[in-house]
């Protein structure tokens, strides 16, 4: 793996880092509840995607990802969650940025969950595993270190989207912008779910 471990590492930041579906959530989730709020979805999303890259390495979820039905199922609940996510962000009550108030976010397993219905990161996986794991001795090894430089690298990744959500909380502190911003992050959301769904690649 050492000749293709930088190669690896541009992958695994590119994928990181590009917007999507969880980065929008963790940029939401930041503006709205504060960076600390953002930490499980970030940790559940990595573990989450990392977990997959280590499962198709090891032949367990390579044939799921080959199988069109499944492939099907799993965009059209992927899909239906992140819609739900959309409304529950669009329709939140007009009112300002209260870290103390009790409110539903999205936590660690919601988080890695919404990873394993996520069609994009299972090719994503596939790609990792059939580009970067190699074949021949040492192969559960590599996928294995695979894995963890994955979740290495998305980690400080979704951290900067948490910080930009945290910090953009400074210029929605009223009611009247904080729900202009939550609409605006809904939005955001639905669109990048449906265009992954009509564009997968």
């Amino acid at each position: 793996m050492p000749s293709t471990f930088l190669p690896f590492l541009l992958f695994a930041f590119v994928a990181s880092i590009t917007p999507g579906p969880t980065n929008i959530l963790v940029l939401s989730n930041s503006a709205r509840h504060g960076l600390r709020a953002a930490v499980p979805i970030i940790l559940g999303a990595c573990a989450g995607a990392a977990g997959i890259v280590l499962a198709v390495g090891s032949g367990i979820g390579e044939s799921l990802v080959h199988l069109p039905q499944v492939q099907t199922a799993m965009q059209w609940i992927g899909i239906a969650w992140l819609s739900y996510l959309a409304w529950q962000i669009f329709s939140a009550p007009a009112q300002a940025i209260d870290t103390d108030a009790p409110q539903k976010r999205l936590g660690l397993l919601g988080a890695a969950s919404l990873q394993l219905v996520n069609p994009k990161t299972w090719m994503m996986a596939l790609a990792v595993v059939s580009v970067f794991a190699g074949q021949g001795d040492g192969r559960e090894a590599r996928v294995l270190a695979l894995s963890l430089v994955f979740f290495a690298v998305s980690l400080p990744c979704l951290g900067m989207w948490a910080l930009l959500g945290a910090g953009s909380a400074r210029l929605v502190g009223s009611a009247k912008a904080m729900q202009r911003f939550n609409r605006c992050m809904a939005i955001l959301l639905l669109a990048s779910a449906w265009l992954g769904m009509w564009h997968p690649a």
